[in-house]
């Protein structure tokens, strides 16, 4: 088939490139031009693993092309909308004008009974507002197709997704929505011969859906992490409460994670907007739930600059810092709303001297922090350090050796705020490690006694 897919960001750039891979003649349309170019050489405009060598296929078997003009999609038989809907600038709302205007220009050059598919996030609604933009086109067939991919796993998310799911007119089993659930089904064709399934509901499910799901494990982090508070007060440990819960097949372990929280371009968005979406349709129960979370991930974050002050004797002033992460997660280099940043941010507020570093997110965060000092060699970044936060999980930094970490630093102190280190391999170095929710702080092997006062002292938000 010939597919258009309008906006390539993370979600536009991978699933052009997935389908491409799935045998269909593609072309990705954006209106940045750089981000254009650099796609046409195969290389992404990001970091995302496997996804160089996707683009490189397409390139090479030519069913893979990435323009600025819209009207390469004319000929094609379904468009994907998968362009960004981020935070409203003034308020918790998803801005919706990056969709409308792109599903505004592709209008001239709909083919007569073409598809328009969204992928975006987007508030429920959202797909009738889009229906009166294409009123003009009785047969334009229209549907919703909500994405669910990880940064830094989205290639494999992408090629072995979870499930598929299908807004059309209607729902499942209605007459007007066949025709969409047809098409949809041609486009996913090999993976639902594989076995992916596949779920038809109306619009306003399929919208709900992913904001939903991502409402869901932003409560299960939020969740351990508060509970990482109270074993910090009661003198109990996170890691370990944690992995009793998870072998609770109710539960699971998956998210059920304690440390620093959850940050990127999705999480605090879509619950923000999620808030936004309950209050409008005066579910008041889902938007204290979801303002509850985000005070708790976003506390978290606080906590984390406390302990750092308890491990430096109350005094952050002058003290040298090295933090190990900048990327909001491993395995990308996007900072939006990273906690890591957010962190280093308090900390030189606080006057410490802060150095950060990260596999591939450097550049990026430079250019958004130029007050914030960053070093792309882990080893010189170190050199000096009073004082080590873990704050982003790169495999990294997880296997780094604590003698050699030892031998550059001024005092042998680490503060793992994603609860990943072989603490026990660190106590045994003479290392200090802290973590959150570990219950108490351990000098060089030896875990002091009974409760721990709260780190951070002041009481989480209530909505």
């Amino acid at each position: 088939m010939k597919i258009s897919v309008i906006g390539c960001g993370y979600l536009g750039a991978v699933h052009a490139a997935t389908l491409a891979s799935m045998g269909h003649s593609v072309v990705g349309i954006d209106v940045d031009s750089s981000k254009v170019e650099q796609l046409n050489k195969a290389v992404a405009p990001f970091h995302e693993p496997g996804l160089d060598e996707l683009l490189q296929d397409g390139r090479t078997t030519g069913r893979l092309v990435f323009t600025t003009d819209f009207a390469a999609a004319a000929d094609a038989q379904v468009h994907f909308l998968c362009v960004g809907t981020p935070q409203s600038k003034t308020s918790d709302t998803a801005d919706l004008s990056y969709l409308m205007g792109a599903t505004k220009s592709l209008l001239p050059h709909l083919a007569k009974g073409a598809a328009v598919v969204g992928k975006s996030t987007v508030p429920v609604g959202t797909v009738e507002t889009l229906r009166a933009v294409l009123s003009r086109r009785s047969d334009v067939l229209l549907g919703w197709n909500p994405e669910f991919l990880r940064q830094g796993t989205a290639v494999k998310d992408s090629l072995v997704p979870d499930r598929l799911v299908y807004g059309v007119p209607g729902g499942k089993g209605a007459a007007a929505g066949a025709p969409v659930t047809a098409v949809l089904d041609a486009v996913y064709e090999p993976l639902i011969s594989a076995g992916i399934p596949r779920l038809v509901c109306n619009f306003a499910t399929a919208e709900l859906i992913k904001s939903a799901s991502n409402a869901f494990l932003a409560t299960k982090v939020s969740f351990i992490n508060a509970m990482a508070e109270l074993c910090d007060a009661s003198g109990a440990d996170v890691s370990e409460l944690s992995e009793a819960m998870g072998l609770d097949p109710r539960i699971g372990n998956r998210y059920l994670h304690a440390g620093l929280g959850f940050g990127g371009g999705c999480l605090p968005k879509d619950i923000r907007s999620f808030r936004a979406q309950a209050r409008e349709l005066s579910v008041p129960s889902v938007d204290e739930w979801m303002a509850l979370v985000d005070s708790v991930n976003l506390d978290q974050r606080s906590r984390a600059v406390e302990v750092a002050r308890e491990m430096c004797r109350g005094f952050l002033s002058g003290r040298t810092v090295t933090i190990l992460g900048a990327a909001f997660k491993p395995d990308t280099d996007d900072i939006r709303d990273s906690p890591a940043l957010d962190v280093a941010q308090q900390l030189a507020s606080a006057g410490a001297h802060v150095t950060v570093t990260d596999p591939k997110a450097i550049n990026n965060a430079w250019i958004r922090y130029p007050q914030i000092r960053f070093e792309a060699d882990t080893k010189r970044a170190l050199e000096g350090a009073e004082l080590v936060l873990l704050l982003t999980e790169w495999d990294e930094y997880v296997s780094l050796s604590p003698s050699v970490v030892g031998s550059l630093v001024r005092r042998r102190m680490v503060l793992d705020a994603r609860n990943v280190l072989d603490a026990e391999a660190w106590r045994s170095a003479g290392w200090t490690v802290r973590g959150l929710g570990t219950g108490a702080s351990v000098v060089a092997g030896e875990r002091k006694a009974g409760p721990v006062a709260r780190a951070g002292g002041k009481k989480h938000a209530r909505a």
